[in-house]
């Protein structure tokens, strides 16, 4: 029988290598990965995770999701707007969920936040436990997408909403040019600087590349079973927001 492959960034890889190996690379830059967003995106991905917020609207005592919630940028940005709330933070790298807690909001918020050790694949926690799923830079580094959007429905409870936040494709040739110089040239030498790797941060930037576009993954999160499903560009569509519900 052959071996089921997916790619890990432009390297095709066996299915069954593709979680250590994401694991190996958020490891390797745990401790740097808040201060990287920040110089590769220049501060923008804290505007796209407002946006999300907004979209969102947190209202008091849901229990929210974040997968694949590493530092809890999402989890935080949701209890505040929430004003009560509880966040559980399910990251498959554990230092990732190391550096989350050292942060100064994760002692503030200790009561409001759970931190697990987890696969977006196959999550554990019983159906219909969760008010909201985000999921935020982090649903193309799973094996297989659509497993997730799958659990993400059954974790949900009946009228739950699914929020994703992803990279996508720039509907202009011209501008996608652009980009791709900049991504391709000058993210990997940050990292290089900035967080001594740079092979992690090429595997990245590959992996935006290889992620369905806005549509195609508008399709998969319908098939996953989410009802009024949309999507807004953000930034002419470097990035987008998914939002579903299960109806």
């Amino acid at each position: 029988m052959d071996e089921k492959t997916t790619h890990f960034g432009f390297e095709t890889v066996p299915e069954a290598e593709k979680a250590g190996r994401v694991r190996g690379v958020f490891g390797s830059v745990a401790s740097r990965y808040d201060v990287m967003n920040d110089v590769m995106s220049g501060g923008i991905h804290r505007i796209w995770k407002d946006a999300m917020m907004d979209w969102l609207a947190p209202r008091p005592g849901q229990r929210l999701l974040d997968v694949a919630g590493g530092t809890g940028d999402i989890a935080f940005r949701f209890l505040k707007r929430a004003g009560r709330g509880h966040a559980t933070v399910v990251d498959l790298t554990e230092p990732m969920l190391v550096e989350g807690r050292k942060r100064a909001e994760a002692e503030a918020l200790a009561d409001s936040l759970d931190w697990v050790v987890g696969d977006a694949m196959a999550l554990p926690f019983a159906d219909a436990t969760f008010d909201t799923y985000t999921i935020s830079f982090g649903i193309r580094n799973v094996t297989r997408p659509q497993d997730a959007l799958r659990e993400a429905y059954r974790v949900l409870k009946p009228g739950g909403r699914l929020m994703v936040l992803e990279f996508s494709q720039v509907p202009n040739d011209l501008l996608q040019w652009i980009y791709d110089r900049y991504s391709f040239n000058m993210i990997p030498l940050m990292g290089q600087v900035i967080a001594n790797d740079r092979a992690s941060y090429q595997y990245l930037v590959e992996s935006i590349r290889r992620f369905p576009d806005q549509e195609t993954f508008l399709s998969m999160v319908r098939e996953a079973g989410f009802g009024q499903a949309k999507y807004r560009n953000l930034t002419m569509g470097v990035a987008a927001l998914h939002s579903g519900w299960k109806l």
